[in-house]
């Protein structure tokens, strides 16, 4: 059994990690946030400490190491651009770290983190969970058993409506998440590197609050994406079920197919982590770079081949 702590209780994504410490059979000593509303953590770990204040939960680390209780893994679910800060306090403490995407807002801050690494003799793992999707898998391998030199045509949308909160909170603070196309679409870009081979080329068509637009030349793909957080782009069919979600990948126009699964992927990625198997920050590189491109080209409207989406 290994001993966790926790930095993030309070946020979105916290839950699934909380389930796969869980379901992974360790344990949380510790979790920090500076919200109180984690009584979430009472339906896994009712005996972890919890601490508001950084400098408390610092303190109770030390506290713990000195009496023989060390804490082997720290799981970090904070906003973006707390990540970097973070995963370098977990590898200090003598610590792994599992951290969500993105990992870093920034490629040489992945170098920075390489170094910390070198002198703790600790590791960084990222969540990268769609290249554990059986339906991503057997595309990868679809893919790999196909003609070498084939270049295949791909169109991503995803739309995930947001309320008016999002622009209020850190996530519409693009100094903080790093815009719409690192909060929400790092780790489809991931994905599609990871099978399609690395960027050739990378063009923003759209580049707004609500929604980003592009066109990635990969060394096996071209791929036309769209993502937005605005209700009013998700297609008129899709409304009418009800649905507040749009998402679709297709492959020569062949729609694959991965929303089950899609969110319930935290456990497989911790038995990895914990089998040696994780992602570490390499595997973060290229999509980290790709975000930081969107983020700061200039978008070039309705030029060449963009997105059925950008209107």
């Amino acid at each position: 059994m290994k001993n966790f702590g926790l930095i993030g209780a309070a946020g979105f994504i916290a839950v699934r990690h909380l389930r796969a410490i869980k379901e992974t059979n360790n344990n949380l000593l510790a979790a920090l946030d500076k919200f109180d509303s984690v009584g979430i953590i009472d339906s896994y770990f009712p005996k972890a400490d919890f601490f508001v204040e950084f400098e408390r939960f610092d303190r109770h680390f030390d506290k713990l190491k000195r009496a023989g209780h060390k804490i082997d893994y720290v799981s970090i679910c904070t906003p973006n651009y707390l990540h970097d800060s973070h995963i370098r306090f977990a590898l200090r403490q003598g610590a792994d770290a599992i951290c969500e995407k993105p990992l870093v807002l920034n490629p040489w801050n992945i170098d920075a983190l390489g170094v910390i690494e070198k002198e703790t003799g600790k590791k960084i793992h990222n969540i990268l969970q769609l290249r554990l999707h059986p339906a991503i898998i057997a595309l990868k391998q679809q893919i790999e058993n196909g003609p070498k030199d084939k270049v295949y045509d791909i169109d991503l949308t995803y739309i995930t409506s947001r309320g008016n909160w999002y622009y209020t909170s850190w996530k519409g603070d693009v100094q903080k998440s790093g815009g719409i196309a690192t909060n929400i679409g790092v780790h489809f870009y991931d994905m599609l590197t990871w099978i399609f081979g690395e960027v050739q080329q990378n063009v923003v068509h759209v580049l707004e609050p609500s929604r980003s637009a592009g066109f990635l030349n990969l060394k096996n793909a071209r791929v036309r994406w769209f993502l937005s957080i605005d209700y009013n782009d998700i297609p008129q069919e899709v409304k009418e079920k009800g649905a507040r979600t749009y998402r679709s990948i297709t492959v020569e126009g062949n729609e694959i197919e991965f929303s089950d699964g899609f969110t319930d992927l935290h456990t497989a990625s911790y038995k990895h982590i914990l089998e040696g198997e994780g992602f570490g920050l390499e595997c973060a590189r290229q999509s980290i770079q790709i975000v930081h491109d969107i983020r700061n080209g200039a978008p070039v409207g309705k030029v060449g081949d963009y997105h059925p989406f950008v209107k």
